[in-house]
């Protein structure tokens, strides 16, 4: 946590005033209420507005650890065997409108996320603005049969999302919200359209590693395959091992790896 607080670094408060007072001079309010919220994010400062707005402040020291992020993610494909496909953005402001395009696609295509507002700049900052979702969890803080539940839901709306040409880049558990027993992406990250295949493979690896802490490597795999082809499994398992280095993954990469081949040699 420490490490990722010194790589996130922190946004002056005069700068963040700033923000909220921009926000509140957009949409009309005499005052604004502000929490912040103590997210395990790397790449913005995340508040609450009002109970009502969920900001994401994006500042240009973000924007060089999502460089570094991306260097890393792009050596980490060659060494699955592909090229790179993930993109940097130049600033903060274009990591807000990213996402905040990321979003609106998503929701285009029957897919559920936030409802997006706007990206805007104040100050050098990158600003996103989405609907504030409230008393939503995250998939890993559910009960393992919820879990396993949701699990076909969430290979199904991941292949809605490759069938439209849409690709999430960061699929982990913190990114997937359950909302009233409904699935929600947030965080899209940027991949390069001519590396669609192989990101969609990445997508799935980070689905699977993400679900087999919490549900176990059979329940996992047998889910994917309500929406995924064995081709489709084979693909994502070439990725497994790059995915289970981030720090943001832990998961039996084996385990994955041995159910994906059972099905592949199985008649």
């Amino acid at each position: 946590m420490e490490l990722r607080r010194l790589l996130r670094g922190r946004v002056e408060w005069s700068r963040l005033e700033e923000v909220a007072r921009e926000i509140r001079d957009r949409y009309g309010r005499e005052e604004v209420r502000v929490r912040f919220l103590d997210a395990d994010n790397w790449l913005s400062t995340p508040m609450v507005v009002d109970d009502r707005w969920f900001v994401k402040v994006i500042s240009q020291q973000n924007s060089i650890v999502h460089a570094l992020f991306t260097t890393g993610r792009n050596l980490g494909a060659f060494s699955s065997g592909t090229e790179g496909f993930f993109e940097h953005f130049a600033t903060p402001v274009e990591m807000a409108r990213h996402e905040l395009e990321a979003t609106e696609r998503m929701r285009e295509v029957g897919l559920n996320a936030p409802e997006p507002v706007e990206a805007f700049e104040v100050d050098g900052l990158g600003v996103l603005v989405l609907e504030y979702l409230p008393d939503f969890r995250t998939l890993d803080e559910l009960d393992e049969e919820a879990e396993a539940d949701l699990a076909p839901a969430l290979f199904e709306a991941l292949a809605t999302m490759h069938d439209h040409e849409l690709l999430h880049g960061d699929l982990r558990a913190e990114n997937v919200l359950i909302l009233d027993g409904e699935i929600y992406f947030i965080d899209a990250t940027n991949v390069r359209e001519e590396g669609a295949p192989d990101a969609k493979a990445y997508d799935l690896a980070c689905a699977l590693g993400a679900l087999e802490p919490l549900i176990g490597g059979k329940r996992t795999v047998d889910a994917a395959e309500s929406a995924f082809s064995t081709e489709d499994l084979l693909a994502a398992a070439r990725f497994l091992d790059f995915v289970n280095i981030r720090p943001d993954h832990d998961f039996d990469a084996a385990v994955l790896k041995g159910e994906i081949d059972k099905r592949a040699s199985s008649p």
